[in-house]
């Protein structure tokens, strides 16, 4: 959502006029979040479709809103793909079962579609992993992702995606995605979201002057537990080397889980108690609203983002932690993109997960000791930073629109 949110400010600029087409808000569970209604451009066209209700569907084990949605968004897009004339139709959701509609336009209305691959769709990720780390209803989803993703793939003109992992792994699967424009793109990075988040005030307290905060906002995860072990274990380790300091700090995570509010299960937190720091580590696994999430970023003393044992993983946050303009320190997986851009753009301290305890240990205790002294200064590259904002982000998109339709 977020992409096509911060890119409808500037398709215009390069020569495409979008139409929006997404699914009402009052038929979206989870956390409510009018000011991203808000945060839309003026003269933005956004039609809305219908779903059918959660609270019926949920009674034979139904929630998904794109399976809620998809014979809505059927009728709707047919009837608009009649009434007016459109060049190109571009999915950018992880609602994945919408896509396969897009073969069905492009043989009724001859329109090519493109699709963007925030996230992997039929993913063999956890098919070796104990039943307790899947995600609930796995084996449905699973089975539903192997049949839907060929059926959308089969017909696609192109594809974006935030990680070129993802495009080889498609390309491998599809032989007819072999000669389709393809393009890396991540999420930009759009300022107008910090300076809305600075009005926002948030009940969870982070700055009680009682402690400084090591903060996270975003979902939690056992592919990340390698690398909240690291960080913690390195924490032990301060806290046995200079108590006085390690101390006077501790870990917030915000929003780990997607379950529903009251429901989520911890996945932060026993590692931490595990690593012996319990006590240090504070969990809220349910979701904040976008805008309060970022107004937490603001309040934090240190930032830390955990990245995930999957080499494809790309922290789609990775950009508000960045123009929060606070000390940031990551842990990812040496093949990650997000390790590439803090490298590139000097904006934070940067960890992998071949990096032994005593490393990290070394990268955070002089992290801490700047914040306690007060002499850490932001070393970003703003000049090299500017080729991931949103409008750059954006004219990439656009340059593929164009070798798509042409």
């Amino acid at each position: 959502m977020h992409r096509v949110r911060q890119s409808v400010w500037y398709f215009e600029d390069f020569g495409w006029k979008p139409t929006v087409v997404s699914v009402d808000e009052k038929y979206v569970e989870g956390v409510e979040e009018p000011l991203l209604l808000n945060s839309l451009p003026n003269g933005l066209e956004v039609i809305k479709v219908r779903a059918l209700s959660s609270k019926w569907t949920r009674k034979v084990g139904l929630g998904a809103l794109a399976l809620r949605s998809l014979y809505f968004y059927f009728k709707k897009v047919n009837a608009l793909l009649k009434r007016d004339s459109f060049q190109l139709i571009y999915f950018s959701t992880t609602q994945f079962p919408v896509l396969i509609l897009g073969r069905y336009w492009k043989w009724r209305f001859k329109i090519p579609y493109l699709i963007d691959m925030q996230d992997p769709w039929h993913s063999t990720y956890y098919q070796d992993k104990p039943k307790n780390e899947r995600p609930p209803k796995y084996w449905f989803s699973y089975n539903l992702n192997k049949y839907l993703e060929p059926v959308a793939m089969r017909g696609c003109d192109g594809l974006i995606s935030v990680s070129e992992a993802y495009i080889t792994e498609l390309r491998n699967r599809y032989v007819n995605l072999m000669d389709k424009p393809t393009s890396v793109i991540t999420f930009g990075a759009f300022t107008n979201d910090l300076e809305i988040a600075k009005e926002i005030r948030s009940a969870i307290t982070i700055n009680d002057r009682t402690h400084k905060n090591i903060v996270y906002v975003g979902r939690g995860g056992f592919d990340m537990q390698p690398a909240l072990s690291l960080v913690f274990s390195a924490f032990k380790t301060g806290l046995k080397e200079q108590p006085e300091l390690y101390n006077q700090f501790r870990f917030v995570f915000i929003g780990t889980s997607y379950a529903p509010k009251g429901q989520g299960n911890k996945t932060i937190v026993p590692v931490a108690e595990k690593e012996g720091i319990g006590s240090y580590v504070t969990e809220y696994t349910d979701r904040v609203p976008y805008f309060e999430g970022l107004s937490l970023l603001l309040k934090a003393d240190l930032l830390f983002i955990p990245g995930s044992d999957d080499p494809a993983y790309t922290a789609s946050k990775l950009y508000p932690y960045i123009l929060a303009k606070k000390p940031l320190m990551g842990v990812f997986h040496p093949s990650s993109s997000a390790k590439n851009i803090l490298e590139e753009t000097g904006a934070g301290k940067v960890c992998t997960l071949e990096d032994s305890t005593q490393a990290v240990y070394k990268t955070l205790d002089n992290l801490l000791k700047s914040i306690q002294a007060n002499t850490f200064s932001i070393d970003t590259d703003w000049s090299i930073f500017e080729k991931y904002s949103a409008k750059e982000m954006t004219k990439r998109q656009v340059e593929l629109f164009n070798m798509v339709v042409n």
